[in-house]
Parts: C-alpha cells; structure tokens; sequence
C-alpha cells in the first residue's frame, strides 16, 4: 500500500499525521475509493429501497468515482478539478449525482489540489450548498443528511485551537456514521425494510478511504447487516440521465413537473448532468433537447416503489395504461427494448394478445400487430428514436402516437459497407452530407462516442449490441 502524500510535515510518530493531502495523496485517495466502493457494491446495493428499490446505488456511486478517477488518469488538468469534472459527466443515480457535488466542493476549496483541514471543512460546506441547488426535493434519511451532518461536524472541528486534518476528518467521519445509524428512523421505507440509506453509506466509505489515506491503513470495513428489499417484478417509470448545456435554471423549471429526483449536478453556470425519474421519459427528453444541447442520454426502466403512482392501473373505473410491443432480435438489441419499457416479441411473431390502444413497433421485423396500432419503424434505431418520445399515458393517445410516428420517421438509417470503425465512420460521414445533429449507432464493434463526437463534429451516442448488424440513425 502506498504511503500517503502530504507537505510541510512528517510522520514521525503513531499519532502524527500529515497535515494536508498533496495533488498525488488526493489522487491515491479517489483510486483507493473506487477499490472500496467496487469491492462492497453489493452490500451498498442491498440497502437501496429509496427513492426506487432498483438496486443499483453502489453501482452507480462506483460507476460515478471510476469516471472521476479516469478523468484525472488523464492528467490534462488539475487533480482535484479532473476528479469534479469526471464525476459530473460520469454520474449515475441520485446518489451519484451527490457524490459528483462533494467532489465539485473539494475542488472549488482547494487550490492546487491541496486539501488539510480547513479545505476539508469548506470543501463539505460547500457540497451541502451545491447538492441543495441540485436537488429539486431534498429529502431527510438520505445521503444528504448524512452529508450535512459531516460538514457541520467539520467545521465545528476546524474553528478549534490547532485543528488539523485528521482531528477534523475523525469528526466529520464519526458525525456521518452517526446520522448514517439515524436514517431509518426518518425514512419509513428504510425503517420498513430494515436497512440503513444506501447513498448516506456510500458516503461515509468516501470519508473511511480519506481517513484511510491520512493514516496510511485500510478502510474501515465495518459490514452492514441488511435485509435486502424484495425488487419488484412490474416496471414503473424511466430514470432518464443526461449531460445538458444551456440555461440550468430553465430547464430545472421545465423538468420538475414532469417527475421525480430531479437532481441537475452543475459542471459548470451553463453545463450539468440532469437526473429525473419519470413515466414520460419521451417528454423530458423532448423538452430538454428544445433548451438546450443534450448528450450522453442513458434511459432506464425502473421498478414501482410501493403500488406505485407510476404502475400500470387496473382499478375499477380506470382506464389501464397502454402497453407497447417491439419486434427485436433475441439478445442485447432485446434488452435494450426492454429495459426502455417495451415488451419485446421475436421478428415475425404475431400479437394475439394485443389491445385497442396499444402500440407496435415493427423495426424492420415484422409480426402481425393484431388490434395494435403500428407506428412505422422501418430498423431498430428507428424503434429507439420512437420509444424515446413514448408515454404510457392513454389520454394522450394521439399526440403520443403522432410523436412517435415523427421520430420515427425523422431517423436516416444506414449500414455500413463493412462491420469496421472505418467502415462505420465513413458511412457516418455520407449520412451527415445531407444534413444532420446527432447519430446514433447500433454497433457489436467496440467504438468511443466521445472520440467519434470529436471526429464528426456532432453528437454522437453508441450502444453497444454485439451480433447486431450495425445501423447507424441520423437525426
């Protein structure tokens, strides 16, 4: 294990610790951190039950600190402001997007990535500040409780006669794990199922690897006994994540009534990763791509939280919600139809069971459609660019079958002469002659969006779906 970093003092007993962190100790920090939160990514994501059971906080707080670490792998900017950077692109879930805010604070604290005490005490102050901008609702037994309970025992700590790093960390640490033991009391789902808060534990790892690199030992490993939540079967609504350049505050306005955890994590005063939970997921793309420039989107079907607001209604003098059934391939292509809320069928499988109201998405596949109503998806890109603007909602019938229809309709697919990264971007490059803003590509190849956004000057978004024939949709 490598020794931590640290200036101006020296180790020179067991209680001697350094009295701040260096460019090099903060970057340890953020790869010892991303070990942690990889090796105990099960354990966090048993503890998920809110505000979605959907089991996935650990994954995606580790998921959002391997993004951070890869940002400052680079080593094309300041450590401290790569790791805010990487995170608040790579931010995944509501905990994530916190994780992205602690981090933004560390760096706006700091100055050349130094951080001892006092930066520490600031640096969570001004994540409180950040993650309350952030959250649309905040919501008490979460991770920003936790969170809040740290900064607050920080600065108490730094406003002592001869502070230092370590005494301040062992505070804001102890502070955390105790509102972290709270947090069922304050939420009935954790209290419920018996469970601490997923997000608040995660956070209190990021303090454990930080105390753990002051000290030069081993994280705390203190397991926590769950009751893991029993994941509902029935889908509910979509967790759309995306990184949106414009007008924040017009866009957090525009979004926050059209779902839940709504949470934008500012990058910057123009530029920030925007999560919502929603069952128009097709609406609040379509409202953010109309202020602003959108990239990076990632949409997920999430699992009811109870009976569910969201979940599809049988009740007596309800309507049931429409359903929407896709033509695809067995495999990843499938997957990604399903994950999107479609019920997905085999290429030319017909739909007996099928309802006035419902839809169909043919994609190239086939298939009698029974009484459904066919919205004309001539590939599976196109089925994609169709169920992106799709609602479940039945008063909405024909606006929502008309939307899906232009969608549809508005994706230029191509393939490319041969199943290579050359082949593909020159078939990507014949396709933006005729005019286009983004180009989405179904591909088994293994491409970079980001590198190949930056060669065709558009955005470009790449889903990996290996023995898929590659199609590549213009919009």
């Amino acid at each position: 294990m490598a020794s931590p970093r640290w200036t101006g003092a020296c180790k020179l007993a067991t209680m001697s610790y350094p009295a701040e962190l260096d460019a090099r100790g903060l970057h340890e920090w953020a790869a010892r951190t991303v070990e942690e939160l990889q090796r105990r990514r099960a354990e966090i994501n048993a503890l998920n039950v809110f505000p979605v059971p959907d089991s996935d906080t650990g994954s995606n707080m580790a998921h959002t600190m391997e993004s951070a670490l890869a940002e400052a792998d680079k080593g094309e900017a300041d450590v401290a402001e790569a790791l805010a950077i990487g995170s608040v692109r790579g931010a995944r879930g509501n905990s994530g997007m916190v994780l992205s805010q602690v981090l933004r604070g560390v760096a706006d604290a700091t100055t050349d990535s130094r951080v001892d005490g006092a930066v520490l005490a600031d640096a969570l102050t001004l994540a409180v500040t950040l993650v309350d901008r952030a959250l649309a609702a905040p919501v008490e037994g979460t991770i920003i409780t936790v969170l809040r309970a740290a900064a607050a025992a920080a600065s108490e700590a730094a406003g002592q006669p001869g502070a230092q790093l370590h005494g301040i960390l062992v505070a804001a640490l102890d502070a955390a794990r105790q509102a972290l033991a709270q947090t069922p009391s304050q939420l009935p789902a954790l209290r419920e199922a018996g469970v601490v808060d997923a997000g608040g534990t995660g956070f209190v790892i990021l303090l454990e690897c930080l105390l753990a690199q002051v000290t030069g030992e081993e994280p705390a490993n203190q397991p926590l006994s769950v009751s893991a939540p029993e994941k509902p079967e029935e889908l509910a609504e979509i967790e759309a994540v995306f990184f949106f350049e414009g007008n924040l505050a017009e866009v957090e306005q525009a979004l926050a009534s059209l779902g839940n955890s709504l949470v934008i994590a500012r990058a910057t005063d123009t530029s920030g990763s925007v999560h919502i939970h929603s069952p128009e997921a097709g609406t609040v793309i379509e409202t953010a791509y109309g202020l602003g420039k959108v990239s990076n989107l990632r949409l997920e079907a999430l699992p009811p939280a109870e009976a569910g607001a969201c979940a599809t209604k049988h009740s007596e003098g309800e309507s049931p919600q429409r359903r929407i059934f896709a033509a695809v391939p067995e495999g990843a292509a499938r997957e990604l139809f399903e994950k999107a809320g479609a019920r997905a069928i085999g290429p030319g499988e017909d739909l007996e069971n099928a309802a006035v109201g419902d839809l169909f998405l043919p994609n190239g596949c086939g298939g009698d459609p029974g009484r459904a109503t066919v919205i004309p998806t001539g590939s599976i890109v196109a089925g994609l660019a169709a169920l992106s603007v799709y609602s479940p909602n039945p008063s909405r019938s024909a606006e929502v079958v008309a939307a899906m229809s232009d969608a549809a309709r508005s994706m230029r697919v191509a393939h490319p002469e041969t199943e290579s990264l050359d082949g593909i971007i020159a078939a990507c490059r014949t396709q933006l002659a005729y005019g286009g803003e983004q180009i989405t590509v179904l591909s088994g190849c293994d491409i970079d969006a980001e590198e190949l956004t930056q060669l065709l000057g558009v955005d470009v978004v790449v889903l990996r779906v290996p023995g898929l024939r590659t199609e590549i949709g213009v919009e």
